[in-house]
């Protein structure tokens, strides 16, 4: 198994071992376990081996803080968009592309025929839409991998697969994700096998160092969330107690913690309406839309619909937003189950109705979206293991604007202890 970025990082630059041995030992092992949960989409072998012998050559390989260590990154970010600009800047080998959904429109992921599984449980979903980088890092292929979240792309299949994933809040990391980054909603993030991994690969993508420096935080006020979204969703018991764990987990630690109850009015209508539109751009540029399966394609016209009805209106954020504000004066984080669900089974969701797409993703991933439509950071901590599915459990943490640093640091208490 690749070793955590920290460790590999700092192992390349006291020269103990070399960018080109810990590239050829990555690829080694996607060749050996990729095919088991198809997690690539493209494996970039000559091209990280010339990578890694020039990073080698650099003369300031002993600053980089990332140096040599082997990252994914998910196939709908080009080659030369800042992120991995900045991964490559900080001394990062990228060795693949990871698999996703079209559009990155669904919390399963599977492509033509191939269907990326859960490393746990190879006969469930890694989640999704970033399921393939979620399942890149669960199963050890590398430490660390980029991911996009729209409504839950990131913090979805990080529960599903059991690592940490974070999705900053608006504007912390350039997004420029497809023609207009999901109408504003998509984010980049990252995943990671530890928290301070995490730290490390955010600190590179926000171009922010201090983000790498994790802080014990001051005593927070903190709201444990657990019910559902929607009163037709039902929230599975285990995934309940994972996020009551984490806030008695919090309580030992000296915080403030108190249940809640978390006011979701509009939130659904607003997200269901936004998430057939978010895409109608970026789908309007394939050159070839008419391959997209059927569900996306039915997805697309009743977005279309509902764009030309003027349905998706700003004052809807606004008031969300406004009522979110004046509830977190009295709170620095909330706690939420990051699923409703353990994760579906693996299938070939990409050929089944738009109807049975739409529900199953709603039945298990019903609270991250909210933090799409405001732009607030989130993200989902492992939490311990399903007793009936045996995949995993986790939290989601939640902050205001600015607050990265306050959850990284939050979640690297709980992680101590979970």
């Amino acid at each position: 198994m690749v070793g955590p970025a920290c460790t590999t990082a700092a192992r390349v630059r006291a020269g103990v071992i070399s960018p080109v041995d810990v590239a050829v030992d990555a690829l080694t092992r996607i060749g050996t376990e990729n095919r088991k949960i198809n997690a690539f989409a493209c494996v970039r072998a000559e091209h990280a081996r010339a990578e890694a012998a020039a990073l080698g050559q650099r003369v300031d390989l002993d600053v980089l803080p990332l140096a040599g260590v082997p990252v994914a990154v998910k196939q709908n970010v080009a080659v030369d968009h800042p992120v991995v600009t900045r991964l490559r800047a900080a001394g990062a080998i990228v060795v693949g592309t990871t698999a996703m959904p079209e559009l990155g429109l669904w919390g399963t992921t599977d492509s033509n025929g191939v269907i990326t599984r859960n490393p746990h449980d190879v006969g469930r979903s890694a989640g999704g839409s970033s399921g393939g980088s979620a399942a890149a890092v669960a199963a050890g292929l590398v430490p660390i991998a980029h991911g996009t979240d729209g409504l839950g792309s990131i913090r979805v299949p990080a529960a599903a697969c059991g690592v940490f994933g974070i999705k900053p809040g608006r504007s912390v990391v350039p997004a420029e994700i497809g023609t207009s980054s999901w109408d504003g909603l998509a984010e980049n993030g990252i995943f990671a096998s530890t928290v301070s991994d995490a730290a490390l690969g955010l600190s590179v993508l926000a171009g922010r160092p201090d983000l790498a420096e994790l802080h014990q935080p001051r005593t927070l006020r903190i709201g444990v969330a657990v019910a559902s979204p929607s009163r037709w969703i039902h929230v599975d018991r285990h995934w309940t107690a994972a996020a009551r764990i984490a806030g008695a987990h919090a309580a030992a630690l000296g915080h403030h913690v108190e249940p809640i109850e978390l006011s979701y009015e509009g939130t659904m209508a607003a997200m269901l309406l936004r998430w057939t539109t978010a895409t109608l751009d970026d789908a309007d540029a394939l050159t070839e839309p008419d391959r997209l399966p059927e569900r996306t394609r039915k997805h697309l016209t009743i977005g279309r619909v509902i764009r030309a009805l003027h349905l998706v209106r700003p004052k809807q954020l606004d008031r969300i937003e406004s009522r979110l504000l004046d509830f977190f004066e009295n709170f620095d984080v909330v706690i939420t189950p990051t699923l409703a669900a353990s994760p579906p089974r693996a299938r070939q969701w990409a050929t089944r109705g738009w109807a049975a797409n739409v529900v199953s993703c709603l039945r298990y991933a019903p609270f991250t979206g909210l933090w799409n439509l405001v732009g607030w950071p989130a993200a989902s901590l492992p939490m311990g293991t399903h007793p009936h599915a045996h995949t995993p459990l986790a939290a989601q943490l939640i902050g205001q604007p600015g607050s990265e640093a306050t959850l990284l640091g939050l979640a690297a208490q709980l992680e101590l202890l979970n």
